[in-house]
This record gives structure tokens, C-alpha cells and sequence, in this order.
């Protein structure tokens, strides 16, 4: 698995919009990933300095098709806050 498949993709809720203006970027990533693994990719990835790293797991939502019960699988979700001189450029038109 490569470097880039850790992050699942970009979270855009009204919240994490209101948190861009704050130089806060949210993301969806693999439930493995540590706060420095994740600091360190997305540093090599994009090019910026991170500031820092607050983490959550999400609960597992339960999903069901008929009589058979299952469960979404478990993503976490990182807030990073990056220097106020950088940005990545993938949220310039949000």
C-alpha cells in the first residue's frame, strides 16, 4: 500500500469549511496511522509544515442489507493545522 492510499479523502462539512479560514485541514485517514506517521506524510505529500495533529475515531456505523447486519469500516479523522504560510492547493476553491 502506498503512501498516498492512508488518506481516504478530504472531509468538506460546514465545519471543517469555517476551519480552513483558521489554516485547519480535515481528513479522513486509515485507523492505523499514528499523529506523527500522519504529520510526516502529509509534510512529504504536500509540501507544508504542520503545526499540529488532533485526532478521533469515528464510531462504526452499523449497516444492514435484509436479515444481514454488518458494519461500515473504521475510519479516523485527523484535524491538521499548518503554517500560516503555507496551504494545499487541492482547497483553494472551497
Amino acid at each position: 500500500m502506498s503512501d498516498i492510499d492512508l488518506i481516504k479523502y478530504p472531509v468538506f462539512t460546514d465545519k471543517s469549511k469555517t476551519l480552513l479560514k483558521e489554516n485547519k485541514y480535515v481528513f479522513l485517514v486509515d485507523a492505523s496511522l499514528t499523529k506523527s506517521s500522519m504529520k510526516n506524510l502529509i509534510e512529504t505529500l504536500f509540501n507544508v509544515q504542520v503545526i499540529s495533529v488532533n485526532s478521533l475515531i469515528l464510531p462504526c456505523k452499523k449497516r444492514g442489507v435484509g436479515k444481514f447486519v454488518g458494519y461500515k469500516s473504521n475510519y479516523k479523522r485527523v484535524i491538521l493545522t499548518i503554517n500560516n504560510k503555507n496551504s494545499i492547493p487541492y482547497f483553494q476553491n472551497i
